[in-house]
């Protein structure tokens, strides 16, 4: 009878040891458009996030880029983004750029915790250093090969 037990709890243990939850982070994926297609390797682009709370947190500083990832909120529809470009004489430029969005909770499995993914909706920002910004793909999952968001600045002419 010992050997039936053992038989018939064994499948249930080593189906507990293969939980495959995903490593990856949502994160949207911004791309630097137009005339200014990169930044140059002494332009500095810090991003930081307005929370709710009254307080920020830098989320990604970049130098030499065309390319980066930010993460997104999951509590609230609207994210503000600080855009702060540095050039090579120290001048400083701010823009914010709103983007709308919505939360859609993930599951992989039960025994995984709970991503979400988003929609965006809308983006809107000033207009500083940026020209203009537009969705380039509206969803937002664990998938970093798309852009998300295209960045385009004013061509300094």
């Amino acid at each position: 009878m010992r050997k039936i037990v053992v038989v018939l709890l064994l499948p249930f243990l080593f189906a507990c040891s293969s939980i495959d939850c995903p490593l990856n982070s949502v994160a949207a994926v911004y791309t630097l458009g137009g005339k200014v297609s990169s930044l140059g390797s002494t332009d500095t682009l810090t991003v930081w996030a307005i929370l709710n709370n009254g307080k920020d947190t830098v989320l990604n500083r970049q130098t030499s880029a065309s390319t980066f990832t930010l993460p997104m909120s999951y509590d609230h529809d609207t994210d503000a983004l600080v855009f702060c470009f540095t050039d090579t004489i120290d001048s400083m430029f701010l823009d914010t750029l709103y983007v709308s969005k919505t939360n859609e909770p993930h599951f992989e499995s039960v025994d995984c915790s709970p991503t979400f993914f988003h929609q965006l909706t809308t983006l809107r920002c000033t207009h500083h250093m940026l020209d203009s910004v537009s969705i380039a793909q509206p969803t937002v999952n664990y998938d970093t090969t798309k852009t998300n968001i295209y960045l385009y600045f004013h061509s300094g002419d």
